[in-house]
């Protein structure tokens, strides 16, 4: 996880913050919730829409039963209570992009509820942040606003989008939690494979609910609600500020309004979108056009089955039978691709090194290249013979990181290249020592010094025979040689 998050909430002692979640998570399902749209993304506005997600007077919807799997699955990852029986709602209200003027969700019965998602804290310690529900729900349209004139747009290919939405209790108390919250739960759902997690294409998008309030005071504030915000920084930023803008109001003697807000990240504030409806404002009924959702013993043992190694498994398994760090098995677990890389090329190489290649070279060349992980040429296979071949002593490391680059260039096997090259270490004792000698006879100015204390020259030795060994010297046989011969 990324450093301590310094607080606005350290300059008020007084106060405490009361923080609750809902995720929106967007489904990987091949179609649409109710209709046989594909569900993917359309470059053309309102050309991946039917009479169904287009709200046409007379169209009846049919549940998509992959979406009540990937339901079945949250559930499961998130400790809750998966309920036998479930049914859809209508919650109405009148917005462009919602052509039917109400929304297919779930209220009165969802399907999972009192479940929890552990965070892991600064400190290493975790804290339970307990759900209310998950359930499930239709996305609405899009409005686009024109930039050169006063006109809007509506775009309906999001129209009918899967959903769940996935709503915490307010047990969260920083925008550290909060940051380490939705990254836990964004884990959890690409490990499950029911989300991609891209929180710019809107996959994964979270409102937060904030209030403050004195410590000790039993009631909670007045909560007001950010929306539509698109990365775990804007998040935090946009909570922060909330945080002292709630604060400063109560703190001049004023009320903090019920109400939903936008982030304007240039301008580093929140702006009022609209005042926070209530639930009667919605006037919920239960959907007469869908049947009540019934789950089996069978399905439900069956989705069990099918449950891949979770985030928190993966973490633990890392540490304890892999020997890394809280730091390493954490920058894995983030990276699901990386982390997936990483057991494929353990199984080619328990080296303790692998690791360190892994997030120092492979990482960097990846960034430095703008290079995809699924389109790098440097396999979890030929990593972990290159690290082998280093760890055996075939050739250095200096060498190892040449090696890696005319790998991900040519997409040969790192033996290949070696031999190819001519790139195997000099591991000869007796051609090693007769090199040390004749660089310790031809300087002997900087001998003396050295003898006389002069203790960094020690690495002028060494590059003077990793430059005439060009790199390919025992590296270690090296080091040992010179202190030797510098030591007589």
């Amino acid at each position: 996880m990324a450093d301590h998050i310094t607080s606005v909430l350290d300059k008020y002692p007084d106060y405490e913050a009361t923080i609750g979640m809902e995720v929106h998570v967007q489904l990987t399902t091949n179609t649409k919730i109710f209709c046989s749209c594909p569900n993917s993304i359309a470059q053309d506005p309102n050309s991946n829409i039917c009479p169904i997600c287009a709200g046409y007077p007379g169209t009846l919807p049919m549940l998509n039963e992959k979406v009540v799997d990937f339901a079945i699955l949250a559930g499961l990852a998130t400790n809750s209570t998966i309920n036998a029986n479930s049914a859809f709602d209508r919650k109405h209200y009148f917005y462009p992009d919602l052509p039917k003027n109400f929304q297919i969700t779930q209220q009165a019965e969802p399907i999972c509820t009192d479940g929890f998602v552990a965070i892991r804290l600064e400190d290493g310690s975790t804290k339970k942040v307990n759900l209310i529900r998950i359930h499930i729900e239709e996305d609405a349209g899009k409005n686009i606003h024109s930039n050169h004139s006063n006109e809007s747009f509506v775009d309906l290919n999001r129209a009918g989008t899967p959903l769940l939405e996935i709503v915490s209790y307010p047990d969260i108390s920083t925008s550290d939690e909060v940051r380490r919250y939705l990254k836990t739960l964004r884990s959890i759902v690409q490990y499950l494979g029911i989300c991609t997690g891209n929180m710019e294409e809107g996959s994964f998008r979270a409102d937060t609910n904030i209030s403050v309030r004195k410590k000790g005071q039993k009631e909670l504030g007045t909560k007001c609600e950010l929306k539509n915000i698109n990365s775990f920084k804007f998040i935090v930023d946009a909570t922060e500020h909330e945080l002292e803008r709630q604060i400063t109001i109560l703190e001049e003697g004023g009320k903090v309004r019920s109400e939903t807000r936008l982030w304007n990240s240039k301008e580093r504030t929140t702006t009022v979108m609209r005042s926070k409806e209530e639930t009667a404002d919605y006037r919920f009924f239960q959907e007469p056009d869908l049947p009540i959702i019934h789950i089996t013993t069978q399905r439900l043992e069956q989705a069990k089955a099918s449950m891949p190694e979770l985030p928190a498994a993966k973490f633990e398994r890392f540490i304890a039978e892999c020997g890394l760090t809280d730091y390493e098995a954490d920058i894995l677990i983030e990276d699901i691709d990386l982390a997936h890389y990483f057991d494929a090329a353990r199984a080619h190489s328990t080296s303790k090194n692998l690791i360190n290649w892994i997030l120092r070279d492979l990482v960097g060349y990846l960034k430095e290249e703008k290079v995809e992980l699924a389109n790098c040429k440097v396999t979890p296979e030929r990593l972990a013979q290159l690290v082998n071949l280093v760890d055996q002593g075939v050739i250095n490391t200096p060498t190892g990181k040449e090696v890696l680059m005319f790998v991900a260039q040519t997409d040969k096997d790192p033996m290949t290249i070696i031999e190819e090259k001519g790139l195997k270490q000099i591991g000869s004792v007796d051609e090693l020592d007769a090199m040390v000698q004749e660089i310790i006879a031809v300087n002997p100015k900087q001998v003396a010094e050295y003898r006389s204390g002069k203790d960094k020259l020690f690495g002028f030795f060494v590059g003077q025979m990793m430059q005439k060994t060009k790199g390919k010297g025992n590296t270690q046989l090296i080091n040992d040689l010179v202190k030797k011969y510098l030591n007589q």
